[in-house]
């Protein structure tokens, strides 16, 4: 899947990745019940037609049980924004998150240089990280992270390419627990990918988002 400055993977691995793959199936398998049916919920989830989402090989180390997902804004053949969200568990709990499952994200896009230089950006765009969850009534804890503005300017041979602003937001956050130990996860992807379609400046889906705001300004469609 194409990425709105780059490819977040790029599919290339051969034989060690098909080694993974199937160790990852394996490892599915024999996974504790709650994560296995939270990713389950994970497939099931019903999101817009403008976001393309696929699974992505998830991190090893940063807990026993992940699931990643990769996607992508898509606009005809053009991608607006792009990120990925992980799920982890430890059956044992963890201290930091307060949970046995974690969510963490990378979510981002490219801006108008007028508009990545608002010195209230980061909050704004934290805000809609929140608030996309607020929205959708869902419960969470301890959530962390980062918003970070970025902007590239050419000299030289490249000094015909236009200025370029990138806003990228990373975060985690502890989705509380339901019936058997299993966190709604399918609506908090729907939350995530809401965030990512402000990100994008795609309008509201329906009319239980109408007070989000879309971001005015951003830079026209990337190629895929």
């Amino acid at each position: 899947m194409a990425a709105a400055q780059g490819r977040l993977s790029d599919g290339a691995g051969g034989m060690d990745e098909a080694k993974d793959t199937e160790k990852d199936r394996r490892e599915a398998d024999t996974a504790p019940l709650p994560f296995r049916a939270a990713v389950e919920a994970l497939k099931a989830a019903r999101l817009r037609p403008q976001i393309e989402v696929e699974p992505t090989p998830p991190p090893k180390r940063l807990a026993p049980y992940a699931h990643a997902l990769e996607a992508a804004v898509v606009d005809g053949d053009e991608d607006l924004a792009d990120g990925r969200l992980v799920l982890l568990h430890d059956p044992a709990g963890h201290d930091a998150w307060q949970g046995t499952f974690r969510l963490v994200t990378l979510v981002r896009a490219e801006l108008e240089p007028e508009m990545a230089a608002d010195p209230l950006l980061p909050e704004v765009c934290w805000s809609w990280l929140t608030g996309a969850l607020q929205t959708r009534g869902l419960t969470y804890g301890e959530p962390s992270g980062t918003v970070t503005r970025a902007s590239s300017h050419y000299f030289g041979g490249l000094s015909a390419r236009p200025a370029a602003s990138q806003i990228e937001i990373r975060a985690s956050w502890t989705p509380r627990e339901g019936l058997g130990g299993v966190p709604d996860t399918a609506a908090h992807l729907a939350s995530w990918c809401d965030l990512l379609a402000q990100v994008a400046g795609l309008p509201p889906a329906g009319p239980g988002d109408a007070s989000v705001v879309t971001l005015p300004q951003r830079r026209g469609p990337q190629s895929r």
